[in-house]
């Protein structure tokens, strides 16, 4: 009989852990883990500072880590050894966020998945593992149509002026900063990654003006073109989406895979319940 489950979906910003058992467990939420960022000690101070003392003091049957950073096993192994060091458990699997993303979406199930949250990324999964992997290169080189991408195109339409006057006051009112701030920020201090992403919710604010409609459709496609069209599969199975990018913009995912000829599957904001959904079957 399997016992109590630690799920853990660890992104760039946010971490989300939840326990998977009988009763029905909310999720918790801890600062966002990265190994790319952190040391091993780092993410252990992270866990015992920010996690209830409930769940350090619970002993689970599997943690199942999906992260953002664990591709390799370097990485992998640090964040295993970390979560072994800080909490007890029979077995603890640490795999990449897009194999979470791939498991939330598809189940058991063949598709294309698509990570649109501060990052992005994007899969082949048939039913089993990924076979096919589009490589991302990083909020600096790539990351198409994430928070990220869309942030910095935020940023460069203020600073370059190329919003118009209600655009440009907004943008002021909204962030209370200036272009040597948002040059310090990117440049000097750390997870500018984050800091990028956090201005692409001014999309959001301003919906249906035609220069904040162009900002978001043009990223996007951006990430079909280099990203999706990549994969013959997207001919025959479905294209899934998760992260906050695609869920609060689905509208404009929907119009690009009509037009690039794709079948829309499952959105989803994040992949906790598809992730719960799929350890408990």
């Amino acid at each position: 009989m399997i016992g109590l489950q630690l799920i853990v979906d660890a992104g760039a910003t946010k971490t989300e852990w939840r326990i998977v058992g009988k009763a029905r467990y909310k999720s918790m939420f801890t600062i966002g883990i990265s190994p790319y960022h952190f040391t091993q000690r780092q993410i252990e101070e992270t866990l015992l500072q920010e996690l209830p003392k409930s769940i350090l003091k619970k002993e689970f049957s599997a943690i199942h880590y999906y992260g953002t950073g664990c591709y390799s096993t370097k990485n992998s192994n640090m964040v295993k050894k970390a979560l072994d060091n800080t909490l007890t458990a029979s077995k603890i699997n640490v795999t990449h966020d897009t194999m979470g993303a791939a498991l939330a979406l598809c189940g058991r199930e063949k598709g294309v998945v698509s990570i649109l949250g501060t990052g992005s990324n994007s899969c082949y999964f048939d039913g089993k593992k990924i076979v096919a992997n589009s490589p991302g290169l990083g909020y600096i080189l790539g990351d198409e149509g994430s928070g990220a991408y869309l942030g910095k195109k935020v940023i460069q339409h203020y600073l370059y002026k190329m919003f118009d006057k209600q655009l440009m006051k907004s943008f002021v009112d909204t962030f209370q900063t200036d272009g040597d701030q948002i040059l310090h920020h990117t440049y000097r201090e750390p997870l500018a990654n984050r800091y990028l992403a956090s201005f692409a919710k001014f999309l959001s604010l301003h919906r249906g003006h035609f220069i904040i409609e162009n900002i978001i459709e043009d990223g996007l496609r951006d990430f079909f073109n280099q990203h999706l069209l990549s994969y013959p599969q997207h001919k025959t199975y479905p294209v899934n989406f998760v992260g906050s990018i695609a869920y609060y913009f689905q509208d404009k995912l929907s119009d690009l895979c009509i037009d690039f000829g794709m079948t829309k599957g499952k959105v989803l904001k994040q992949p906790m319940d598809g992730l719960v959904a799929y350890h408990s079957s």
